[in-house]
């Protein structure tokens, strides 16, 4: 076992063996007011909405979150210099992304020292725990913005050394820039899978998950074999979970299932609401989800599969979170107050105060 692994382990275990990850994060800032209609989507908020940013960051750390995924999941370096930024702004912006969160993680553990409680009559939870702040990489199809995350399809012409230029200063800056570990999310394809592989192999010094997404329940949405994708991602000794995001629940067990066959890794699950998503008209199609009750009551079953790091991703909340956290029977003991973990480099993963 790596490094990188132990630490996930160690984690697991003061987690009390699930970790909690946050859920929606464009949608929780759309409520809050932000417009994100634009390319950028919810790093529109790195250039003008940074506090808002950071209160969504501080409400699902107070819903139970214990692991808080940045706004740069659509934060590319062309992405900005399409609208008119340079390469150093977007590089600056991406550095920001992280900075925020890990000030809502300085701001929350002062509001734990300050609290006389765990649970707040609010229902709030200002519990000191480990928090881990993973950098979020989309893939290429995100910064498309035209819905093809959700299929794949980059056209025949697309190869590998092409999408590892992509998103290789990206990374590199990510890996950089303070966060615990890097997400790549959304990965539709096996070709996308193993650029991000290769890039990790090539001098990024922290781990990272990879989470794939599925429309059937079976593979992910290119066609391409889940089981394939997994393997690739359990080659790479700088992963240390593999899972999947952005896909409707009833489609989960089956898929952890498929995971399970392929590797030994933490599998992380991080499901969307079940809502459709209207790539033409940009929106969801609404009443098309589950509500919050239904989902987390896929929850045990998923852990009993095998599942040891479960969130959700889009159009759910912070409500979501809480009663995840809330379902989970390792959370109904008190946690100990947790040191920081070091790997034999010095790597500090685990950032507590």
């Amino acid at each position: 076992m790596s490094n990188e692994e132990t630490l996930m382990s160690d984690f697991l275990r003061k987690c009390g063996g699930v970790g909690v990850i946050d859920g929606g994060l464009a949608t929780e800032l759309e409520r809050y007011g932000a417009d994100l209609n634009d390319p950028l989507w919810s790093a529109k908020c790195l250039v003008n909405s940074t506090n808002l940013i950071r209160q969504v960051h501080l409400d699902y750390l107070e819903a139970g979150a214990d692991i808080i995924i940045t706004a740069s999941y659509q934060a590319t370096i062309q992405g900005f210099e399409a609208k008119g930024y340079s390469s150093e702004e977007g590089e600056s912006m991406l550095r920001r992304s992280v900075e925020i969160a890990c000030e809502a993680r300085d701001v929350y553990y002062e509001r734990c020292r300050g609290s006389s409680t765990d649970y707040l009559g609010d229902g709030r939870i200002l519990k000191h725990r480990p928090i881990l702040v993973a950098a979020s990489v989309g893939s290429y199809g995100a910064y498309l913005a035209d819905g093809s995350e959700y299929s794949g399809d980059y056209g025949d012409a697309m190869n590998l050394e092409f999408l590892k230029d992509f998103h290789r200063r990206r990374v590199q800056v990510l890996a950089e820039s303070g966060a615990d570990l890097i997400a790549f999310e959304t990965v539709p394809n096996k070709l996308e899978a193993q650029a991000f592989v290769e890039l990790l192999e090539e001098g990024i010094n922290i781990p990272a998950w990879l989470a794939f997404n599925s429309k059937d329940g079976v593979n992910v949405v290119s066609g391409d074999s889940l089981a394939e994708c997994a393997e690739v991602a359990d080659s790479c000794m700088k992963v240390v979970a593999v899972g999947i995001n952005c896909t409707p629940p009833r489609f989960i067990g089956g898929l952890i299932s498929t995971i399970k066959k392929v590797t030994t890794k933490p599998i992380l699950i991080y499901p969307n609401s079940g809502e459709s998503y209207d790539a033409q008209l940009k929106q969801w199609v609404k009443n098309t989800g589950v509500p919050d009750e239904d989902f987390v009551s896929y929850v045990n079953t998923w852990c009993e599969m095998g599942a040891s790091l479960v969130g959700g991703c889009c159009r759910t909340t912070p409500d979501t979170i809480r009663a995840i956290h809330r379902t989970l029977p390792s959370r109904s003991d008190s946690t100990p107050l947790v040191e920081n973990l070091q790997s034999e480099a010095g790597r500090v993963m685990i950032k507590t105060t």
